[in-house]
């Protein structure tokens, strides 16, 4: 056997093993202290390669994200139920509203480094049991400190968020310049296991995939 294939089978069960290790291994190690009162439904909304987080539009959620409220993201109206974030590689999120319009540069950003952004868009009635759905039950601080790590995650130039004109999918969703740099190994994912824990929930250590983040959170919580 060559050298270079066997260099990338081993990059590859070296891969296999964290990822295993990542989705078993809890974090935090110590199950954090339940809520009193778990009154508040979030939602982990997962994809083939992807994960997004939903978190209900109670009065609070649309006073803690007002300064997202205008006529093209109206956050106030009355059928809007859930406000839906994800987090992601700047160019392939914007360059790919479909597999079918997959390119080979936003493809190798993806696996090397690249500027991140927010994807927010709103959301009505979402069915539960549904296979992309996970649902989870939290308290009042909880939920709080979930909308707080959501709120920390846009850059703001002068205290003012920084939209990304002309970019979305849909009628109404919108992206956001984000912090952090995006990477295959710490990518979508891992910020969504982030923003799970921030409320109190418990993820593998670490989770690039949707499938093993869907694992660990059902196992641990």
């Amino acid at each position: 056997m060559r050298t270079g294939t066997r260099w990338l089978l081993r990059v590859l069960f070296l891969l296999l093993v964290m990822a295993a290790g990542g989705t078993f291994i809890p974090r935090p190690l110590i199950a954090p202290v339940k809520a009193s009162s778990a009154a508040h439904r979030v939602l982990l909304l997962s994809g083939p390669i992807h994960t997004d987080i939903a978190i209900p539009l109670y009065e609070e959620t649309r006073a803690a994200f007002s300064f997202l409220d205008d006529p093209d993201f109206p956050l106030s109206h009355p059928n809007a139920e859930w406000l839906v974030v994800g987090w992601g590689g700047r160019a392939f999120y914007l360059e790919t509203p479909t597999w079918a319009e997959v390119k080979p540069l936003p493809v190798l950003r993806a696996l090397t480094i690249d500027r991140s952004v927010l994807h927010l868009d709103l959301a009505g009635h979402i069915a539960e049991p549904h296979p992309a759905v996970t649902a989870f039950d939290i308290g009042d601080h909880e939920l709080t400190r979930l909308r707080r790590f959501i709120a920390d995650s846009f850059v703001r130039n002068a205290g003012e968020i920084a939209p990304i004109p002309d970019a979305g999918y849909g009628e109404v969703d919108r992206f956001f310049e984000a912090k952090g740099y995006f990477n295959a190994l710490f990518g979508c994912n891992t910020w969504t296991a982030a923003a799970l824990r921030s409320a109190g929930l418990r993820t593998g250590f670490w989770n690039p995939l949707p499938q093993s983040l869907r694992l660990s959170v059902s196992v641990y919580n």
